[in-house]
């Protein structure tokens, strides 16, 4: 399927070209107050069942109240407990229950209200029920506005590893509120920055450069500093996701850092000492390493990255990440772990590398030993 990603700065939006599943991402501040009208513009006709992190509770109340006021609500907000640990079988089950218990039909609708880890499992349980009901995220935190909310990806973790079992759902709409970026902890914020720096790394080389520029504005939070972050991001997103949804080629690109990361976010066992954008920002760095010891791309490309991912605290070698978890993983943890990614074909592992920053591509097949030797090399010399 071919697609496009348009942008109105002036408007805020983004569309998701997917034919006749094509959706809107609205971003602004203030935009919960107005969720009513997007909701009833998006989705005419539908009522509203709302799954929100607890510890969004006001802001869930809030758009209760602004639901009820309108007759579009079907009962009561499921609440789940924050944290990544939430991404699981039993949470699942209970999220769907509660769905169920409140007679959601096919015409309605899902709100996700939160981070990642309620877009997927929300998302997650909205394509389940009744074999798929329709979903909105409300992303609130900056990873979840400038990725997870994005592309329709949903799912759970395993012991085995993250997101290995899930659907892809597309949204019916994204709602974005700055204003919700206000109360995110620093190092949430920190976290979803990681994810920022990830487009400019993987294909945007001015929008690389831009953000060494207005990294300070950024995370000030300056309105149209953070705008314009996550306004490109989205765009970026939105066009790789409308050339390739279900992730057979060009979209792979978006998982820049994600196998390194990944395997070290299942190693801290999903417990809240490593944050997905800490892992991702780890995973970048080790994915430019390896493109350099490759011949890839030359040392200042990793150099760079690192440098601007260093400089807000994102760990980037494994001494950080010791120095972050009190630990380190063994060879054979990593190995195991990316051994269980979701893009690994025939046995062989597929990591997207750099040939410099904005210039990525998807290596397959890529030698179990060369990755071995590597990582070996860099837990013994972990700077």
């Amino acid at each position: 399927m071919t697609g496009s990603a348009e942008i109105s700065r002036k408007s805020g939006q983004v569309t998701v070209t997917l034919g006749d599943r094509s959706y809107e991402i609205v971003i602004g501040a203030g935009l919960l107050a107005s969720a009513p009208q997007h909701l009833m513009q998006a989705l005419p006709g539908a009522r509203f069942a709302i799954v929100a992190d607890w510890a969004l509770s006001a802001y869930a109340h809030d758009l209760e109240a602004r639901l009820n006021e309108h007759g579009l609500l079907l009962g009561e907000i499921c609440f789940v407990p924050s944290g990544e640990k939430s991404k699981c079988f039993s949470e699942l089950e209970r999220v769907c229950n509660a769905l169920l218990d409140l007679g959601i039909e096919r015409s309605h609708a899902v709100i996700a209200l939160g981070g990642g880890v309620i877009g997927d499992l929300a998302g997650f349980a909205a394509s389940i029920l009744k074999r798929g009901v329709r979903l909105v995220q409300v992303p609130t935190t900056l990873l979840a506005q400038v990725d997870s909310s994005v592309g329709g990806k949903t799912g759970i973790d395993t012991r085995q590893g993250k997101n290995l079992i899930g659907t892809f759902h597309q949204p019916s709409l994204v709602l974005t509120d700055l204003a919700t970026l206000d109360s995110l902890p620093d190092r949430e914020f920190r976290a979803g920055y990681a994810e920022v720096v990830k487009y400019g790394a993987l294909g945007d080389a001015v929008f690389f450069e831009w953000l060494e520029a207005n990294g300070p504005r950024v995370f000030a939070r300056d309105g149209d500093a953070l705008t314009h972050a996550i306004l490109r991001s989205c765009q970026m997103k939105a066009e790789i996701v409308a050339r390739d949804e279900r992730e057979t080629g060009d979209r792979a690109l978006l998982n820049f850092g994600h196998t390194f990361g990944h395997a070290v976010e299942a190693w801290a066992g999903y417990s809240g000492e490593l944050p997905h954008g800490e892992g991702v920002a780890l995973g970048m760095v080790l994915a430019a390493k390896f493109s350099q010891a490759r011949g890839l791309c030359g040392p200042s490309v990793a150099a760079r990255l690192k440098a601007h991912l260093s400089e807000y605290g994102l760990p980037t070698d494994f001494k950080s990440l010791n120095e972050q978890v009190g630990r380190m993983p063994t060879l054979e943890e990593l190995l195991a772990y990316m051994e269980q990614d979701k893009k690994v074909r025939d046995g062989q592992l597929t990591l997207v590398l750099l040939r410099g920053i904005g210039q990525s591509f998807v290596a397959n097949g890529v030698p179990r030993d060369a990755i071995r030797d590597f990582l070996q090399a860099q837990l013994i010399n972990p700077r």
